[in-house]
């Protein structure tokens, strides 16, 4: 039987600073129900988790210099709304209110859907045709065994660790393991490292996959959030510290290069304080690389396992083909300590026997032609991102990209806050249109993240005209407004 976890004490002043300017906020009316509003969008956005004890009443008003009755009354408004849950003698509870199942979408046509739901590129067609038949020309000496490798076949560890070299992370063959994929990646080190019950700390929003492979293995996510719109600190490092001491994960799953679904990078500096986290409370911490190739604007400092200075096998670093060059190689990896990767090759057995030799004889030469292949990749990615965000800006203005202007903007899709907390109503909508969009929610915990949705830009400019335009009916349907006119947008 797995226990309960124990709730999330949120801290007042942190609670505070997160509530930002709530008292002009929500325009005029009562103090206390400006108050219940911020606390609201708060959860909703996913910047409180769901689950949390708020401070208590007589602790909150001392630090938010208002009266004891103020906080009462928003406490008791949350709690009407169903945003609170709260008994005699206990702390409230952050929650969100209990809502029918949206209908059913209609049924589209086959072939008529547009998906916006996979962030991912077609193939760089010639490079892999060229690639795989140059592999099929050395896979000879492989047909003489049983072709099962479970660390992964010479060429293409040495091509991987020569990548993390010239990045600034010495690493040998022997500290890299291939895997089917990124995913299986993340599920193996789930299955070797956690019990059903552990906790996971994971960013809020993050990879819904990842998300996925936790609730997989029985654990339990750990949300700490992020604030993409924040011209600093979008990774707040108190919080992530302040987290690991109070509640222990048993594991961490971060990706601090070109977020998945944000779009932003962690600079070096926010990395070696990270580094010295993850050290200090000792929390093995899956490090995910997978969007690392797809930076825009400049590239990515070098990786958060070269700042570790010290406890190197806390950090396990994943990669993979799929966003880089294309996903039906299904080819990752795994960078860490030998002793690590040891202990991972005694589970491997039981999930599978090893990764096909061909693919990764391709992947190898594929990674020959990087320096070809990956910055006509980025000016493809480059282009959607100049064409998306001009579409929207003319036919959704009132929809606001987040995290251009700050920090090096990077992966295959866009991160936008939406003007009202509608996230999984317009996702409904769109597919009654044909168009696949995943909620907001689906890239968090417990259910928020309603003000947010992703919108990729990998598709080919026609598909995307045409997908904005059913995107902005889809949204005008949910609102009740009418429709932009589409005008023609220079790009």
């Amino acid at each position: 039987m797995v226990a309960p976890a124990l709730p999330r004490k949120l801290d007042p002043d942190r609670l505070a600073r997160e509530l930002g300017n709530w008292r002009t906020a929500g325009g005029s009316g009562p103090v206390y129900r400006g108050l219940a509003d911020g606390i609201r969008l708060l959860i909703i956005d996913g910047r409180l988790p769901v689950g949390a004890q708020l401070p208590s009443e007589r602790v909150l008003a001392d630090a938010l210099h208002v009266s004891r009755t103020t906080v009462t009354s928003a406490y008791t408004q949350l709690g009407d709304d169903g945003y609170l849950h709260s008994r005699p003698g206990a702390r409230s509870i952050t929650a969100l209110p209990v809502a029918p199942p949206p209908a059913a979408p209609a049924l589209v046509p086959a072939g008529a859907g547009v998906n916006l739901a996979a962030a991912a590129m077609a193939a760089p067609a010639a490079a892999v045709l060229e690639a795989v038949s140059a592999a099929a020309n050395e896979v000879a000496p492989y047909l003489n065994g049983p072709g099962l490798e479970l660390a992964g076949v010479a060429p293409l560890r040495e091509a991987i660790a020569r990548r993390y070299c010239r990045r600034g992370l010495p690493t040998t063959p022997d500290e890299i393991m291939v895997t089917s994929g990124a995913l299986q990646a993340i599920g193996l080190i789930l299955t070797t490292f956690i019990q059903p019950g552990d906790r996971v700390l994971v960013e809020q929003p993050t990879f819904h996959g990842a998300l996925a492979a936790i609730a997989t293995a029985g654990a339990r996510p750990v949300p700490v959030a992020l604030n993409p719109e924040a011209t600093e600190d979008v990774w707040d490092l108190d919080a992530f510290q302040f987290a690991m001491r109070q509640l222990a994960p048993n594991l961490a799953y971060l990706m601090p290069d070109n977020h998945n679904p944000v779009g932003l990078t962690m600079p070096a500096p926010s990395r070696n304080r990270l580094a010295q986290i993850i050290a200090e409370t000792r929390t093995r911490t899956i490090v995910d690389e997978t969007m690392v190739d797809m930076w825009i604007d400049e590239p990515v400092p070098p990786p958060l396992a070269a700042s570790m200075t010290n406890r190197h096998d806390l950090v396990l670093t994943i990669g993979s083909m799929s966003k880089s060059f294309w996903g039906g190689l299904r080819i990752g990896w795994i960078r860490a300590e030998k002793s690590t990767l040891a202990t991972l090759a005694a589970v491997r057995p039981s999930i599978d026997l090893g990764t096909p030799i061909l693919e990764q004889l391709s992947a190898a030469k594929l990674l020959a032609m990087e320096d070809t292949v990956l910055p006509e990749r980025r000016e493809i990615v480059r282009a959607g991102r100049t064409l998306v965000t001009a579409l929207l800006a003319e036919q959704l203005p009132d929809w606001r990209p987040v995290g251009s202007g700050h920090w090096p903007a990077g992966g295959l899709a866009l991160w936008i806050r939406l003007p009202a907390p509608m996230s999984s109503a317009l996702s409904a909508a769109a597919s009654r249109l044909g168009v696949d969009l995943p909620p907001g929610p689906r890239f968090g915990v417990d259910g928020t993240l309603e003000r947010y949705i992703r919108v990729p830009y990998t598709l080919p400019a026609d598909q995307l005209r045409g997908a904005i335009e059913l995107l902005a009916r889809a949204w005008h349907s949910v609102t009740g407004g009418a429709p932009s006119q589409p005008g023609h947008v220079v790009i």
